[in-house]
């Protein structure tokens, strides 16, 4: 691991000046992806902002009757407060198919949406990869892609977010709040907070240099049933080969977004329109336009099935 200094600000705004105006600096919380990534020397911050002291690990009611989620409050205490496991069942339980007790234990919601790809070949430094390195190549592109993305990559990148919670939170319409430098806030729809390859593939979000997130809002409850299912080669610790969040009314309308398919959550409202028709006239139309590759061409089909377990479930 490479040398690096370090500091605890006493506020959001301090912190977020403090990486703002220091030359690869990074925040850190929990520090469950990143410590890895620094191990590998695959992150190489010059310089750590610790925000554990800031205070933003509670969960308060909104006065629209939705929830506000500190971002340093932990993927367990999330999962498991009685709130969200009555109003967002979804989300609690997409939680909870993620990692282990022990990352769960340390793991923050903003650290969370901030993951980064798990692609082997952004984890091998042997490999060229645009995320990693910009303007290296894609060995993906040639090589096995098995766990790769079907629909919204680009020349430049085939990798996949390998979040759960962050899927939950698309189908629930969230709102990722930040604050910058200068000590501005603003809200940011989870819908466009992660960002597609393009031709930048190493920027995974539409955040700011420098800029925090400071709490992600739920709005109100949705009512309906909530379901995460998640599609994985072992049955504990793994990432989602394709995963559905769905949120489904007693008439068999809903919504449903997609994980383990795309470089950010993937969720397109119009297909939403024919969840009464079923899981094939829905994603007919969330993967229009797919592009998957000869080894990950069965996650069309698999989200299908996928979709349509969840549909069979919501209705019994």
């Amino acid at each position: 691991m490479k040398s690096f200094t370090y500091e605890r600000p006493t506020s959001a705004a301090e912190a977020a000046a403090a990486v703002a105006r220091t030359p690869n600096a990074k925040f850190i919380a929990g520090g469950t992806n990143l410590l890895d990534l620094m191990k590998l020397q695959i992150e190489t911050p010059t310089h750590l902002v610790d925000v554990n002291g800031l205070g933003l690990d509670t969960i308060a009611a909104t006065p629209e009757g939705g929830l506000r989620v500190g971002a340093l409050v932990r993927n367990t205490d999330l999962a498991a407060d009685a709130r969200v496991r009555k109003d967002y069942a979804v989300l609690s339980r997409a939680l909870l198919a993620g990692a282990s007790g022990q990352l769960r234990n340390k793991a923050t919601t903003a650290g969370n949406l901030l993951q980064r790809t798990r692609c082997p070949y952004f984890y091998d430094t042997a490999q060229a990869c645009n995320k990693r390195a910009p303007g290296s190549g894609c060995s993906a592109l040639d090589g096995v892609s098995r766990q790769l993305a079907v629909i919204g990559a680009s020349e430049a990148c085939i990798a996949t977010h390998p979040g759960d919670m962050a899927v939950a939170m698309r189908v629930l319409d969230a709102t990722v709040e930040t604050i910058d430098a200068k000590g501005a806030s603003r809200n940011i729809p989870i819908a466009e907070f992660h960002r597609l390859p393009g031709d930048r593939p190493e920027v995974d979000t539409t955040l700011a240099p420098g800029e925090l997130i400071t709490a992600v809002t739920l709005p109100k409850p949705l009512g309906g049933t909530h379901i995460y299912r998640k599609v994985r080669d072992r049955a504990s610790y793994a990432y989602a080969l394709v995963s559905v969040a769905a949120v489904v009314q007693p008439d068999g309308t809903g919504r449903a977004a997609f994980g383990g398919v795309a470089h950010k959550p993937w969720r397109v409202e119009a297909a939403e329109g024919a969840m009464a028709q079923g899981a094939k006239a829905v994603t007919a139309q969330a993967f229009a336009g797919a592009k998957p590759t000869h080894d990950n061409a069965y996650k069309l089909k698999l989200a299908e099935r996928t979709l349509g377990a969840v549909l069979t479930e919501a209705r019994a």
